[in-house]
């Protein structure tokens, strides 16, 4: 235990972690709301999974305080939008546009459940009469021959018939 926190004491100490707060200065409250909302929109461009704004890396900082000058600058969100779009393709989107192809990755699972719900219920509509047992009259048990018939057969139909 006092390794484990010798060692977090010094990779603290040493600044090879990146830093929580951004490098520029946060902005008045409004514009700085505005500022973590578009984080929130754009992927990190090391961490692929994570927002800029969740992302503990120094990338992820060096994109919110460039969302940040921009936004100082006056620039929409959607300006701002473009400008990640520009430089780093529609892929930093955290939720990008239903059109083109992606319709198809934002149409494919919900597609894929209507079908599953279709065959679903086509199976369990089906099931009651594939589970039901054909009724048929009753066939008359052939006489049974004396001789021929096998005795393990005769007492089978002899166990049936009672």
């Amino acid at each position: 235990m006092t390794a484990a926190l010798l060692t977090l004491t010094l990779f603290l100490a040493s600044g090879q972690y990146a830093p929580q707060q951004a490098g520029s200065e946060p902005l008045a409250p409004a514009l700085e709301a505005r500022v973590q909302t578009l984080g929130k929109e754009l992927r990190c461009a090391v961490c692929q999974g994570l927002s800029v704004a969740d992302s503990p890396s120094s990338m992820a900082r060096a994109q919110l305080d460039k969302i940040r000058e921009l936004v100082a600058e006056g620039k929409s969100d959607q300006e701002v939008r473009d400008y990640f779009v520009a430089r780093y393709g529609e892929w930093v989107l955290l939720q990008p546009k239903a059109e083109g192809v992606n319709l198809l990755v934002w149409l494919g699972p919900v597609a894929l459940l209507l079908g599953g719900a279709f065959v679903i219920f086509r199976q369990v509509r089906r099931e009651p009469a594939a589970a039901a047992p054909a009724v048929s009259a009753p066939a008359t048990p052939p006489a049974a021959s004396t001789d021929s018939e096998d005795p393990y057969l005769a007492a089978v139909r002899r166990e049936l018939d009672q």
